[in-house]
């Protein structure tokens, strides 16, 4: 979070400052009370907490519990952000009056609060209409991918997506596209961050959102954007014949997020009968009831009512999207009976291999491969540089995050190259680079074709993965963290491995694993570069150190930018042929136990293991 403001006050006559401005500044009754009530009580402890830390804006926007104060997402709040936004797009598009904006949200609502996605998002264009800016503002909920798609589609100045896509309940965000339709990178964080500072009482007309209903500058893009949205999606169907005939079943959860009638639409557009859809999570509920955590990337407990009405209805597979739809997982039913779910990574090998596949029969002509990529971020598997190496495209990696792989992927499209498709580890897929960031809709449906094509094959997904790794090479991955709510230890404990046999000096070896490479990319120093310098660009304030062992192990460690975690990635790649993939699996847990003893070493840092 932010440094504290207040230009050297006392904590105390910081917090009073702060406090004062918001009883001046609020005119939302609800957190108004809610304020007036601690002060009355003397509640410094949760003064502290709403207004120890104004939210810090960086390139995912925000994101935070909804409720009073400045450390919380509410009126207020949004109505500063969006001011600093404003101000900043002012000083970067000569033509954003021309242009404008566009504005969306998901489900989210916060009634002790009364904050909600669809309020936030009305006085986000509130803000932009009292300046003479045109809005698009959806009408109702969509997926996150349609504000990427409507800045291009539409070619707008930016997007703002009012959403905190698979967080608790109680959290909302803000989430920020540029005019390349990809999520913002540095320094426009910086910068904005800065315009918000500068004007943070509101405008005179910044509470009163009936005055953008008849406004000329609010504009409904909703059905056109709905239809557009599925025709561009249409282009990627390579089997509707496949896919009219198909005895394959389906079972969809939207996880009570926005996704249902999107993914109904998305099966429609492509000719496969609609999935079936879990009742109990199908409509949008901000309370999200059935679940613990709303993130199908827990795997089984968020699946259960899928795997129970896939059974009731014969179906093999089951396709669950966040509740912002912008992710998917993806089970299948197996001969034994369990169900299995596919990683991020397994899911994107699978349908990596498939993109790759449907272009080649549609472009015979191999001098077209020149000019053909694939992404992924370099936290996730390397079985995309496998692929391409043997079938001879390109293949790049980037910095973890879809900021990354969206903004590359538009600099080569603009290049004039071809990007085939983009993922990470985080069960997010960039299957149709008319939405340059993840989307859980595309990705759903090119799924399901996918399984309905390998079907008349009499192959089932679990076996086409083998099929990839006999023939590109076994690439075996695992993925866990630790929790730590001191930033101090984060600290100490990357430092001891920059300078792990006394000044300077990496580690030459894990356990019994030696390394062979070793990349920093909170530093910038690459071992096997010729100049010792990463490529990739680096962060300070973030850690990220990557090992590369000699046994063909590649590991990273890496803080987390919106949880109290220490995650890390670990991944074995043996060379194409049938290499015995239970002795990888042997191979990799061996070096991840190694790594979590030497290096995390959670006794002495006193780490919380990641909960079951």
């Amino acid at each position: 979070m932010a440094a504290p403001g207040g230009g050297g006050l006392g904590e105390d006559a910081r917090l009073d400052q702060e406090t004062a401005q918001w009883l001046r500044w609020d005119k939302n009754f609800l957190t108004l009370e809610a304020v007036k009530r601690l002060i009355a009580e003397g509640n410094k402890e949760e003064l502290g907490k709403c207004f120890g830390a104004r939210m810090e804006f960086g390139t995912a926007g925000l994101r935070a519990a909804m409720g009073p104060g400045i450390s919380r997402m509410n009126d207020l709040t949004i109505i500063q952000t969006t001011q600093g936004f404003c101000r900043y797009l002012e000083k970067q598009f000569s033509d954003l009056k021309q242009k404008g904006i566009v504005i969306s949200f998901d489900a989210r609502a916060h009634p002790s609060s009364g904050g909600s996605s669809r309020r936030f998002a009305r006085l986000a264009a509130t803000t932009f209409i009292s300046q003479g800016i045109p809005v698009y503002l959806f009408s109702d909920i969509t997926p996150t991918p349609f504000v990427p798609f409507t800045v291009l589609r539409l070619k707008l100045c930016a997007g703002i997506m009012i959403t905190a896509s698979h967080n608790p309940k109680q959290d909302n965000g803000y989430k920020v596209y540029w005019d390349n339709g990809a999520q913002i990178i540095s320094p426009h964080d910086k910068g904005i961050s800065q315009a918000i500072e500068e004007n943070l009482e509101p405008w005179p007309q910044a509470w009163d959102d009936s005055l953008i209903d008849s406004s000329p500058l609010l504009h409904n893009p909703s059905a056109s954007i709905n239809n557009d949205y599925f025709e561009d999606l249409k282009k990627y169907c390579f089997h509707r014949s496949v896919n009219r005939e198909t005895k394959v079943k389906f079972v969809h959860t939207s996880v009570h997020g926005v996704g249902h009638n999107f993914v109904q639409s998305a099966f429609k557009a492509f000719d496969l009968v609609p999935p079936e859809a879990v009742p109990e999570q199908k409509d949008p509920d901000p309370e999200f009831p059935t679940v613990k955590y709303p993130n199908p990337e827990e795997g089984k407990g968020v699946l259960t009512l899928s795997f129970a009405l896939a059974d009731k209805t014969k179906a093999r597979i089951v396709l669950a999207n966040d509740p912002d739809a912008d992710r998917l997982a993806v089970a299948e039913k197996q001969d034994s009976g369990e169900w299995r779910v596919f990683s991020g990574n397994e899911l994107g090998a699978l349908l990596g291999w498939w993109l790759f596949t449907s272009w080649k029969e549609k472009n015979q002509d191999r001098s077209a491969l020149k000019d053909t990529y694939m992404l992924s971020s370099t936290v996730s598997s390397k079985i995309l540089r496998a692929i391409a190496l043997k079938e001879g495209f390109h293949f790049e990696e980037t910095l973890t995050g879809f900021k990354w792989m969206g903004n590359r992927a538009k600099q080569l499209i603009d290049q004039g190259k071809t990007v085939l498709f983009a993922f990470e580890e985080a069960i997010g897929y960039m299957c149709c680079p008319f939405v340059l960031d993840k989307d859980g809709v595309s990705a759903a449906v090119i799924s399901a074709e996918l399984a309905s094509f390998l079907a008349t094959k009499n192959l089932s997904l679990s076996q086409q993965l083998k099929a990839i790794y006999v023939e590109y090479g076994y690439h075996i991955t695992k993925a866990s963290y630790f929790i730590c709510h001191d930033q101090d230890t984060i600290k100490k404990l990357f430092e001891n491995l920059r300078n792990y046999d006394g000044k300077n000096n990496y580690p030459k070896a894990c356990g019994k694993f030696e390394i062979s490479a070793i990349r920093d990319l909170t530093t910038g120093y690459d071992d096997s570069q010729p100049d010792k310098k990463a490529v990739l660009p680096t962060s300070k304030s973030s850690q990220m150190i990557t090992f590369t062992f000699a046994n063909g192990g590649v590991a990273t460690m890496r803080t987390s930018g919106t949880e109290p975690k220490i995650k890390y990635y670990a991944e074995l790649c043996a060379p194409p042929g049938n290499s015995d993939p239970e002795q990888l699996k042997k191979e990799l847990n061996e070096l991840v136990s190694a790594i979590e003893e030497h290096f995390f070493q959670p006794q002495k840092y006193n780490l919380q293991p990641k909960g079951d």
